[in-house]
């Protein structure tokens, strides 16, 4: 009876374990390759910002689900009901590539392809015309598009750049937050960039 049991409580283990086990269909996969730590492959992609993501007490007179991005502050909120924020670190736009107003959130993609503007690739010769998603991929884990613009709310293989000037013109976030971002809004959702 006593091996009966055992094998029975060793199997439900097992199958427990078995039925926790991430999917390629599920939404939280994640390439064990392009993890963090002696392990994974990744280096710093998955990294998490020195301005780490908090809950905070929040009085701007937005409606909740609105994105507004602090240039001065380096920081993006998430505008919560009761006068709550989710405040993110960010990195901006280097003096002369910064931008202000109110937009709508238009396209939402997970492992984006980059393709650099024209301009951007006269001032940095060497860029690709194309670069498809993945870890290499300057946009990261996820981006949002921001109105008509050439504008994007996107993650960064680049965590230390997080809480600096020094995009041209886009809105970088560690690939941590960005996912964590890009889980909670949908397209339509106000973009506000202020000061």
């Amino acid at each position: 009876m006593r091996f009966v049991l055992s094998l029975t409580l060793a199997l439900a283990v097992a199958l427990g374990a078995f039925a926790l086990q991430p999917t390629r269909a599920s939404a939280e996969w994640i390439n064990p390759a392009l993890l963090n730590g002696p392990g994974g492959t990744g280096g710093n992609f998955f990294q998490g910002s020195s301005i780490p993501r908090r809950v905070v007490d929040y009085d701007g007179r937005y409606a909740p689900g609105t994105i507004v991005i602090s240039h001065s502050e380096r920081r993006l909120y998430l505008v919560q009901e009761g006068g709550k924020a989710i405040q993110y670190g960010v990195g901006v736009g280097r003096p002369g590539f910064g931008w202000r107003g109110s937009y709508r959130l238009t396209r939402m993609a997970e492992w984006p392809d980059w393709r650099p503007p024209a301009a951007m690739r006269r001032r940095q010769p060497g860029l690709p015309v194309h670069m498809a998603g993945g870890p290499d991929n300057p946009l990261g884990a996820r981006a949002l598009y921001i109105g008509n613009t050439l504008w994007r709310i996107h993650g960064s293989n680049e965590p230390q750049t997080i809480g600096q000037e020094v995009s041209s013109g886009c809105v970088r976030m560690t690939n941590e937050d960005v996912t964590d971002l890009y889980s909670r809004v949908r397209v339509g959702a106000r973009i506000v960039m202020k000061d």
